[in-house]
Order: structure tokens, then sequence, then C-alpha cells
């Protein structure tokens, strides 16, 4: 976690620099009219002006708005959207059944197929997970795609795009009474779900969260930890592995976890299904 911190301070340093110039000349021109009365009246006009958010209480709808406005930044960085309503319609399946015994069923999640041959798939905040198409012909079976699905929602249950972004702050020494305004909080949001690798921890707590959820969703929690291990027998490993923890490890963890009475379970892993209810997309 401490060297994704590092990898946002350059980063950080210049865009807060251009946030504090545009709140001051906000400041002066609200100095200059001379209606205004009294300090607290400019102090808030220039907090309304900069749309100042506070990382230690950020409400849903307030993640929801954020992770909106971070979505739509990602989508402009090049990144491709799937238009084959076959696999988008099946993903977003998978995830709006998951996200329904996830640990925040309440806010509203937007499941996205990403036109990449990668074998990748990242979440950001208020409720947007992105699946790579190359991810969604790698796995052999409806629960291994669900294992990854869960442990992105994982990432959005615990809030882990916020938690980032408020250390980066408080590296920096940025935090106040204020907070930081949205700009910046969107572009940070860009730099974590596209350049910067999660923290060990946070992908330990996605891996958890993500196979608590399987099982309550009924899914075959196996699938997670044989995925995983199928796609590190490869040549190299994919993206989303690569810059986690040790697949072994992981993969250890998660055996672990998976009580006795679910590891014979079997919903989601006939392969011949996944292909039927993939048909025209592989």
């Amino acid at each position: 976690m401490f060297a994704r911190v590092a990898l946002l301070r350059q980063w950080l340093q210049r865009r807060w620099l251009y946030s504090c110039i545009g709140a001051l000349t906000v400041g002066f021109i609200v100095v200059g009219q001379p209606q205004v009365g009294r300090a607290t009246d400019w102090i808030q006009i220039l907090i309304q002006g900069a749309q100042i958010v506070q990382l230690s209480n950020v409400s849903d709808a307030q993640e929801a708005s954020l992770g909106a406005e971070t979505n739509r930044a990602i989508l402009s960085e090049k990144v491709k959207l799937s238009q084959n309503s076959v696999v988008n319609n099946y993903v977003n399946q998978i995830g709006q059944r998951l996200a329904r015994t996830s640990a925040r069923p309440n806010i509203k999640y937007t499941f996205q197929v990403v036109e990449d041959d990668s074998i990748n798939a990242f979440a950001t905040m208020g409720g947007f997970v992105y699946v790579n198409t190359g991810l969604v012909k790698a796995a052999d079976n409806e629960a291994q795609l669900a294992g990854v699905i869960g442990h992105e929602i994982g990432h959005i249950t615990g809030r882990h795009s916020l938690q980032h972004i408020k250390q980066a702050a408080i590296t920096q020494g940025l935090t106040s009474l204020a907070g930081l305004d949205r700009d910046t909080i969107v572009q940070m949001g860009v730099q974590l779900a596209l350049t910067l690798p999660n923290s060990r921890q946070d992908e330990y707590d996605a891996d958890r969260r993500g196979l608590t959820n399987m099982i309550q969703t009924g899914y075959a929690p196996m699938a997670m930890p044989e995925f995983m291990k199928k796609l590190s027998r490869g040549n190299s490993a994919p993206e989303f592995l690569s810059s986690h923890p040790a697949v072994t490890e992981r993969v250890a963890n998660l055996q672990k976890m998976i009580p006795a009475a679910y590891k014979n379970r079997t919903d989601g892993l006939n392969a011949s299904t996944y292909k039927q209810n993939l048909r025209g997309f592989f």
C-alpha cells in the first residue's frame, strides 16, 4: 500500500497546486464583492466553488456520483467497450446476481465488458466493474468468471479506491476540514483503476469478500482458486495477477477459507453450459 501511495505523490502534488490556484482565484473574486459581509460567507462560497468533498465521510450517493465521473473519464482513456450484446448481458446477469448478496447490495452496480484480449478485470468506486473479453474467453465456466467479478465487487464493498485516495492525501498533508476537490478525486480514481496496482492487503481483502459473496450466491467457491491456478500456469501471468500478491499464497488462503460443506458445490461449473450461454461470442 505504501508503494501505491508513493506512486501517487508526485502526480498529486501537481494536481493539488492547480486546484489551489483555482480555489484562490475564486477567493479573490469573492473578496472583491461588496455584498459579502462575514468571513464564513466567502469561505463557504470558496468551498462550493472548488467542489470540495470530505473523504472521511463520503455517502453512498456521493460515492456513486464520483464513480460515475470516474467512469466517464476511464472510458475517455481509450478504453473500448464491447458491442456484443450476448457477452454484455451475460456478464451483467452474473454481476447483478452477485451484487444482490454482496456486502453493499443497496448501491447501483454497473458491469461493463471491455474489448481487450488481455486477461484482466478492474473496478472503481461507486459500483463500476470492468471485465475484459480476454478474461471471459479464458474462463472455463461461469463460476470461474463469477469468482473474478466477485473479487472486483469486493474492492467496491471494501471502498478500497476511496481509502487509497484518502491515504495519499494524508501522506501529502492535504487533508483538512474541507477535504479534496472532486476533479482531483476523479483523476486519482482513474489512475488507481488503470495504472496503479492494488495493495497486497486490499487484494487479500477482495479475495475474502469475493469468496464469501460466491458462497452466499450459490456458486461453487472452489472455482475461484482453481481459475487463479490455471492462469498462473501460463507462459506469463495475466495483468490482474502479475501485479498482485503471489498466486500460490492467494490460492492457499482461499482454499483454507472454503468451509468443508461447500467444497463439493457444482453450481456454475458446467463448461458446455458456459459455451452455450455465450454462443456467438466465442
